[in-house]
């Protein structure tokens, strides 16, 4: 039998209220990675240059990143629903004044509330989902919310690059109101608070909140700006590190210390948890990272033009959409740690193929890995999700997905980081290793340039030649950071010693 809500909680088909929340958070998951793509555009139109228009991307992440972790105490303060319409109807409202917006000024502000907004939308979402399931089937709730958090990062950019080339790339913030319209409505008609779930009457933990602001949004900037002002040689990133370490100490020590810390790392105790939420950290860095890098590689070396970049990405989200499902449903017949372990053996070495591709591949060469990758996408986040939250009480439910979710999204801002400054030293690297090979003592550049040299000249020759080396040493470049990322991936397998396997029939309770 299901688990029943509470007393006086009205019952909901549990299918229903996942499509109410799943409208929601689909919106703001795709609303990290659709706006990328019209930055030109945003830059042309409010007369301001690409660095600049990258604010209406940073802002956004700060402020989603800064509400993330304290969305559960902010559902116990408003109550779980209201503050779900709340950050609906503030989302959709941003949308609407971010397509409105005529400066650079106004929608990087209208866009710290869409951030803001937005940040409670996947815990909450997440949290509701796992209540509205009975725990035998939680798997395929889960099934179906990770659908919204892997497909709709690869939508993004192929969703946001036809709108800006069909219309404006104010389409790609009008978009948003019929969904979050739609998604208000649902919410108000099918999601209810459970009974157990009382509003807090604490005191609001200003400090920690305080503290929270300062490290994130402090390490947020430093992260998205790093790689453009040469990390530690930019004092203004190394005074953004600074600060967001010696916040980020002092926030650790003040919700251990606080009566009522606004979020509860208690939750930590649990080692499956603790262990599910580093596992989850370095799949937001592994998949983040690698959507960063692909449309990179197949734009710039391979030739693809944007719109044919994003259909050639298109596999990695069929292949969820695939295994998603199916593995929600296969769930309960076996012990998820498996689902885990192939899940991370077959993403890596779907990684691993990837770094044996080079500049003559072919479309199909880049299907099937993704394609494979996106199914194994499913064999993580379903099971990841489901033992992770499997020993957290319901009441505790909305701090500990507020958590996990911040996790992911952290480790996908460090992943994105890493990934680019990775990638940019080895092909310096490999563009110092490859350039020392030509000279007039090689056999093979020699005769290469007395080919080229009759229909190009010397410069000519010269120049079509180190063209030739920038390129494979990107190749190089991407080969080294792909086999890096399935190293890292299977230096995960023995986090899954420390997890437990997940109770039949009931979540356990969190021993306080």
């Amino acid at each position: 039998m299901p688990e029943q809500p509470g007393a006086g909680t009205p019952q909901v088909n549990p299918w229903i209220v996942a499509i109410a929340v799943m409208f929601s958070t689909f919106m703001e998951v795709l609303d990290t990675t659709v706006v990328n793509v019209s930055l030109e555009h945003i830059a042309g139109d409010l007369s301001s240059t690409i660095d600049e228009a990258t604010w209406a991307l940073t802002s956004y992440l700060v402020a989603n990143a800064i509400v993330l972790p304290i969305t559960g105490w902010l559902a116990s303060y408003f109550g779980r629903k209201r503050l779900l319409m709340m950050s609906i109807m503030g989302f959709t409202a941003a949308s609407f004044l971010c397509g409105f917006a005529p400066s650079l000024g106004f929608l990087v502000v209208c866009r710290i509330i869409q951030g803001a907004a937005g940040g409670c939308l996947q815990p909450l979402s997440q949290a509701i989902l796992l209540e509205a399931f009975p725990p035998d089937q939680r798997g395929k709730a889960m099934g179906f919310w990770g659908l919204g958090i892997v497909v709709a990062p690869v939508l993004g950019p192929v969703l946001g690059g036809w709108l800006t080339d069909s219309y404006s790339w104010r389409w790609v913030f009008y978009i948003n109101i019929p969904v979050g319209i739609a998604s208000l409505v649902m919410a108000k008609m099918f999601v209810f608070d459970p009974a157990y779930l009382k509003r807090a009457k604490t005191r609001i933990d200003y400090w920690g909140i305080g503290f929270l602001a300062i490290w994130i949004g402090a390490l947020q900037i430093a992260l998205d700006k790093g790689e453009q002002d040469d990390w530690f040689s930019s004092r203004f990133i190394v005074a953004l590190m600074a600060v967001a370490i010696i916040f980020f100490v002092v926030f650790i020590i003040r919700e251990f210390m606080a009566e009522h810390p606004v979020v509860d790392l208690r939750v930590f105790k649990q080692r499956t948890y603790a262990a599910g939420v580093v596992l989850m950290t370095v799949v937001g860095f592994v998949l983040y990272g690698s959507l960063v890098l692909l449309p990179v590689w197949i734009q710039t070396l391979l030739g693809y033009p944007a719109l044919a970049a994003g259909i050639a990405l298109a596999p990695r989200g069929m292949g969820s959409m695939l295994g998603m499902p199916l593995i929600g449903a296969l769930m309960p017949k076996t012990d998820p740690r498996r689902f885990l372990a192939a899940g991370l053996c077959i993403g890596a070495a779907t990684l691993w193929q990837f770094s044996m591709l080079s500049l003559d591949t072919g479309y199909w060469n880049l299907f099937w890995p993704q394609f494979i990758q996106g199914f194994s996408l499913a064999l993580l986040f379903v099971p990841l999700t489901t033992i992770t939250m499997s020993a957290i009480a319901r009441e505790k439910m909305g701090n500990a997905t507020s958590i996990f979710n911040l996790t992911r999204n952290m480790g996908g801002s460090i992943g994105i980081a890493m990934v680019q400054t990775v990638q940019a030293r080895f092909t310096q690297k490999h563009i110092h290793y490859l350039a020392a090979h030509v000279t007039p003592f090689d056999p093979q550049a020699t005769q290469l340039l007395d080919r080229m040299t009759p229909q190009m000249g010397q410069r000519g020759a010269l120049a079509s030649v180190f063209r030739m080396v920038q390129a494979q040493a990107a190749m190089l470049s991407f080969v080294d950071v792909f086999r890096l990322l399935a190293l890292m991936f299977l230096a995960m397998l023995p986090l899954l010693l420390i997890m437990k396997r997940p109770q039949r029939g009931a979540a356990a309770e969190i021993s306080h």
